[in-house]
């Protein structure tokens, strides 16, 4: 269990630092993009799709580290209410399908990556490949699911809990 930890823990933060620069990379063609409009009367191509791209990118990156730091908004009001052990056995029951339906989100991202490489689908726009970044939110939510399997691992051996 160790080695999963530290795998998950380092693939996240790496993910989290990749999805930090092409933040900032985003924000850069942005004001780029602002700049160029206003002082050179003349904007950058496609800012709106790439910046939709980078955007998707970011989100589907950062998702794991956010889980793996339980930075999201949970909703367990009724939940916190129970028991310890009740509260393990629904958290259970409601994370091993969450896991399952994560890993088919990725699975199917990274064949429909597969598919518009193959068949050479750009976007409209820019005329820009973009199956690298449904492949990066297919990383990304690949990387989602090993974190919840881990969460799932520790309490199903007695572990913590959120």
């Amino acid at each position: 269990m160790h080695l999963l930890e530290t795998i998950v823990a380092g693939l996240s933060r790496i993910l989290d630092s990749l999805a930090g620069i092409i933040l900032a990379a985003t924000a850069l063609l942005i004001v780029a993009n602002i700049f160029g409009r206003t002082v050179l009367q003349s904007s950058i191509l496609g800012t709106y799709e790439m910046v939709g791209f980078l955007t998707a990118a970011v989100v589907g990156l950062a998702l794991a580290r956010c889980a793996l730091e339980n930075g999201h908004i949970a909703v367990g009001l009724f939940v916190e209410r129970l028991p310890a052990g009740l509260q393990r056995v629904v958290e259970l029951a409601a994370g091993f399908p969450i896991f399952v339906f994560l890993c088919f989100i990725s699975y199917n991202l990274f064949v429909y990556g597969a598919i518009i490489a193959a068949t050479g689908e750009v976007a409209p726009t820019t005329q820009m490949i973009y199956h690298p970044f449904v492949y990066l939110v297919a990383l990304g939510f690949l990387v989602l699911a090993l974190t919840l399997l881990l969460k799932l691992l520790r309490l199903f051996f007695g572990g913590e809990h959120r």
